[in-house]
């Protein structure tokens, strides 16, 4: 009931009209920044974060919550009209959506993916409503070897299941940890990879790593992957379902985020394994099993609403615990560090007002969303049009202002390039970009619980596992790094059964 009463309070303060206004650009902001081809929502809500220094805390978090949302459905309508999803968790749209489109019903492809976003997200922010008070109060309780614990956690299920390699995960887990090394030591305020420059002094603003990654990085991949000829996007109609249409859609967009919903709200490296899991479970249970693979709707409904309900879930661990699990969600743990706020246990109780109305203004954009977006399609079609060279050339420029919009200084520009350059290596290698985005952001404070942990047990290692919830979360480790062997395991054994039988007859 507490939480009712505090969710409503946020309502009072998200529905003035001058916070309604952020919302509604924050959507239309995101949309129109995620529907353009190669970027998503992350890149988007990296990109756009600068925008939102300006504004106070409430408003400006609004705003982002609008960006956030509006930039998940633009990658959907990239990945159908033009078969290049902006993010991973888009992969199973276009898998669906792409082949709808060719066959002329484009426009039914994206209203089931905007209604799957929007009761996604209705269905998670609920959840999220209803669990992370109750996640809060019992994080409270954690002490430093248990945080640490999560955090290492973190580090290892988002490394394992992200990319093709996990020695390239964990790669990219080093570079970002290395990069969260530079400045001065927490504890004993000794430099630390600074090259004896003061600007290093305070470590590099985790605004430009995310824009120098993502902005910097995929701006300068594809302009060395640049074809003369862009891809023509599909024309699009008004975007309306039929009756056949929702009799076959409302099933798997109810079913969708009750399987993302969870996968969010635990570091499982976000919505890519929930999508694929909806698309197999519909696939399973839908009655028109020869259409999948040539347009199945249900293969565009169940897994947006899946994407939706996941990024809801994700909130749940950046919220109440700071740890983030996919890289929008880590761009936005680094808005939260801009204005001086600590997402943990404690933020429910020192910043209520704000959390709550950040909750409140993700259940409005994503009314807005669906309200503007649907008849909005046509011009977002559009959009696809642009020029590679000019959009990416346009990037780079907005990327560059935004990183000296942070601190004003010509080192921070030149710092966005040399990560941008990182993260052009990166993708010429394979190797993800999000654990290194975590590890920037999650490493310092690793280091500080660790060495919290170590303090109180006199230096003895056993202090980082003598409580049974840090035993128990480094049992889950050991599983997640064992799980390839396991899994190498169990084939072999049912495929010596059958020729041992062989050998008896």
């Amino acid at each position: 009931m507490d939480s009712l009463q505090l969710l409503l309070n946020g309502f009072a303060t998200a529905l003035t009209p001058m916070h309604l206004l952020w919302a509604a650009i924050g959507v239309l902001l995101g949309t129109a920044i995620g529907v353009l081809p190669g970027i998503g929502p992350a890149m988007a809500v990296a990109l756009l974060l600068p925008v939102t220094y300006a504004l106070e805390p409430t408003g400006a978090f609004i705003m982002f919550a609008g960006i956030y949302f509006g930039g998940m459905f633009g990658g959907s309508t990239t990945s159908i009209l033009l078969n290049t999803p902006g993010e991973s968790a888009a992969v199973v749209a276009a898998m669906e959506g792409n082949p709808m489109a060719r066959r002329g019903r484009g426009a039914q492809a994206l209203a089931a993916a905007a209604i799957g976003h929007f009761i996604g997200a209705i269905v998670g922010l609920t959840l999220l409503v209803l669990l992370a008070p109750t996640v809060a109060s019992l994080a409270v309780d954690i002490g430093a070897p248990d945080y640490l614990a999560i955090m290492v956690l973190a580090f290892i299920a988002v490394t394992s299941v992200l990319g093709k390699s996990r020695v390239r995960g964990f790669a990219s887990l080093l570079i970002g940890l290395t990069i969260g090394l530079i400045g001065l030591d927490q504890m004993t305020g000794q430099q630390r990879l600074t090259f004896g420059l003061l600007h290093l002094s305070d470590g590099v603003d985790v605004v430009i790593v995310a824009v120098g990654l993502f902005a910097i990085g995929e701006s300068l991949w594809v302009a060395a992957h640049l074809r003369r000829s862009n891809a023509e996007a599909i024309p699009v109609g008004q975007p309306w379902l039929a009756g056949s249409d929702l009799r076959r859609t409302w099933k798997p967009w109810l079913r969708g985020p009750f399987i993302g919903f969870p996968f969010g709200a635990i570091p499982a490296g976000g919505a890519e394994i929930p999508t694929f899991l909806s698309y197999v479970t519909e696939r399973k249970l839908s009655r028109n099993k020869d259409e999948f693979g040539k347009g199945a709707i249900e293969g565009v409904a169940g897994p947006e609403a899946t994407a939706s309900a996941s990024a809801a879930g994700t909130m749940v661990s950046m919220l109440t615990l700071g740890l983030p699990t996919t890289a929008v969600a880590a761009v936005m743990l680094a808005a939260f560090q801009q204005y001086g706020i600590q997402p943990g246990p404690l933020l429910f109780q020192r910043e209520a007002d704000l959390v709550w109305a950040l909750i409140a203004s993700m259940f409005i954009g994503s009314v807005m969303l669906l309200v503007l977006n649907l008849p909005l399609a046509p011009v977002w079609a559009k959009l696809l049009r642009i020029p590679r060279p000019y959009l990416y050339a346009g990037i780079l420029f907005f990327a560059s202002v935004g990183a000296f919009a942070v601190g004003g200084e010509p080192l921070d520009i030149v710092l966005l390039f040399i990560i941008g350059l990182i993260g052009f290596a990166m993708r010429r290698y394979g190797l993800p970009v999000l654990p290194a985005i975590i590890a920037v952001i999650l490493g310092p404070t690793a280091e500080l619980e660790m060495r919290r942990a170590l303090q109180l047990s006199d230096g003895e290692v056993s202090g980082l596992v003598n409580t049974p919830f840090s035993v128990t979360v480094y049992c889950v480790i050991a599983v997640i790094l064992a799980w390839p062997l396991i899994a190498r395991l169990l084939p072999a054994r049912r495929t010596e059964a059958p020729e041992q039988e062989k050998i008896d007859a």
